[in-house]
């Protein structure tokens, strides 16, 4: 049964205290989820870029979208690790 603002062991500074503990706990995991994306989408858009201004077709996407894969697990293990 859920605890009523009547209940003695209801305390709201405790529930903003545990809200906030969740909440840093979670920052790591969403920065690393924006962080994986964020690289693909950059180094892809390098590489489409590169393929532009060197006329070398799937190459340049192909090495961007790879090497932002790379960048992007390389960041998720970094943080992963120091858990």
């Amino acid at each position: 049964m859920a605890k009523s603002k009547k209940d003695p062991a209801f305390s709201l500074p405790d529930a903003a205290k545990s809200l906030q503990e969740t909440a840093t706990q979670s920052v790591s995991a969403a920065s690393v989820g924006y962080t994986l994306i964020g690289a693909i989408i950059v180094c892809g858009g390098l590489g489409y870029a590169f393929d532009s201004w060197r006329g070398t077709a799937p190459w340049g996407v192909f090495t961007g979208l790879m090497f932002g894969i790379v960048v992007g697990f390389y960041e998720l293990i970094k943080v992963m690790w120091r858990r």
